[in-house]
């Protein structure tokens, strides 16, 4: 089973079928949010008081060490590091607004794209860093 670790003190954030994080919302209202694990599935889990809306910018923060996930990409999309079965670690970026479902896993040679909305982020496959693999 896939594992995902936090970026910055790289300890694991998955428990069962989410991953767990810490968010605020554009209020500065603060909430604990899960994702599910399964790339391309956006469904979520959060308190009924945790108040987010549709279009929302949510920032996503590591639950352990209280580390920003945003990405140094967009700042749209928030970073996080797949830890696959054979132990291959892999980038995987997602979008920080409610609703948007963009999802991109690199592992520097190679970007899968999921959700319908992954258009929006388009030129992520020629960004600078990532025009050597194209």
């Amino acid at each position: 089973m896939n594992d995902f670790l936090c970026p910055k003190c790289r300890e694991h954030i998955r428990v069962g079928d989410n991953i767990i994080f810490k968010v605020k919302n554009s209020r500065k209202q603060s909430g604990i949010l899960l994702l599910s694990s399964q790339i391309g599935n956006y469904t979520s889990i959060k308190h009924p008081s945790f108040e987010i809306r549709n279009g929302e910018y949510l920032e996503f923060f590591c639950p352990l060490c209280n580390a920003p996930l945003m990405s140094d990409i967009h700042k749209n999309l928030a970073r996080l590091i797949l830890n696959d079965e054979k132990g291959k670690n892999t980038d995987v970026y997602f979008s920080q607004i409610v609703g948007e479902q963009s999802t991109f896993e690199t592992d520097g040679e190679s970007v899968h794209v999921a959700g319908a909305d992954a258009g929006k982020y388009t030129y992520f496959k020629i960004g600078e860093q990532f025009k050597k693999y194209f």
